[in-house]
């Protein structure tokens, strides 16, 4: 059985890709190049480790057992990487980092933007996902970190408390429904709506809330970020379901007002996760460590 490193890159670039072609520029080889290393790896295993489809390259029920392992390997050779250059020269490597929303715009960025400027050395690979889907992801080595809403439910990661947010509705400083708070949230289902952009999962959690109250929201926008969201609360021009965390600058200037939400699904617990049954990389462990000792996002949870 010979076959080398680069083929098990290869072979993940492809089953992310969901394409030969999108596997093989990954990871910076032609096409022709790709198809033979894939063959010879196949070969090599035994086995099929893809369906070959009009629609691109599915993994069979042997390739997706492959990839579990490959995941865990190619780990261990980036923190091995990782921590004999940590002798010669300091921090160095990058960080993959899944995480929600509302942790992300209320406390990761501005942790992070801080965390670089004094780390050159390392780079953080940023992605947003749903909270129902970051903890398996995490447990599957797709990333490094997770931090999701909710607490961690798999013996496949190890979890740590991160912070305390709630959700608020963002309201104009003269709407009626700032004199009702806090409000139950069918009530507001009534009133027009600034939405985050489909895709996102604040605007997900949304839809899905009001549906279980057998509603639909009364969407007058969708915008892509929560400042814009924010602005277009200021201007009348609607309310917003959005974190206190990422609200708090336009609250303390007095430009908009929070109407508190009567529902238990509004106080957000926010978990941080990592794979378990490896150490991590010493570079993933100062990026958690640091995220974790923020003095911002330590005061939420020692107010709780």
């Amino acid at each position: 059985m010979r076959y080398e490193l680069t083929d098990l890159r290869l072979f993940l670039a492809i089953a992310e890709a969901g394409s030969l072609s999108g596997g093989a520029n990954a990871v910076h080889l032609t096409a022709s190049s790709a198809s033979y290393r894939l063959k010879n790896l196949e070969f090599a295993m035994g086995v099929p480790l893809f369906k070959r489809e009009a629609r691109g390259m599915e993994l069979t029920v042997e390739g997706a057992f492959v990839l579990k392992h490959v995941r865990s390997l190619l780990a261990g050779v980036e923190r091995m990487h990782g921590e004999v250059s940590g002798f010669a020269s300091g921090l160095k490597g990058s960080v993959k980092l899944f995480a929600n929303s509302s942790s992300l715009n209320g406390f990761i960025v501005p942790s992070l933007g801080r965390f670089l400027s004094a780390n050159p050395n390392v780079n953080i690979l940023l992605e947003e996902r749903s909270s129902t889907t970051i903890e398996a992801a995490i447990a599957g080595q797709e990333a490094d970190i997770g931090i999701f809403a909710g607490r961690a439910q798999s013996a496949g990661v190890n979890a740590t408390r991160y912070a305390v947010d709630e959700l608020i509705i963002a309201a104009p400083l003269n709407h009626p429904v700032v004199d009702s708070s806090p409000v139950r949230f069918p009530a507001v289902l009534d009133l027009d709506f600034v939405c985050m952009n489909r895709s996102t999962s604040n605007f997900m959690f949304l839809r899905d809330m009001a549906k279980l109250a057998g509603k639909t929201p009364k969407v007058r926008i969708h915008v892509h970020t929560f400042d814009a969201a924010l602005s277009m609360v200021e201007a009348g021009v609607g309310v917003s379901l959005v974190p206190r965390s990422v609200a708090a600058g336009a609250l303390r200037e007095g430009r908009i007002a929070a109407v508190g939400l009567r529902e238990p699904w509004a106080r957000r617990e926010l978990t941080l996760v990592t794979a378990a049954g490896s150490p991590p990389s010493p570079f993933v462990e100062q990026v958690a460590g640091y995220l974790l000792d923020d003095p911002i996002v330590a005061a939420t949870r020692e107010q709780d």
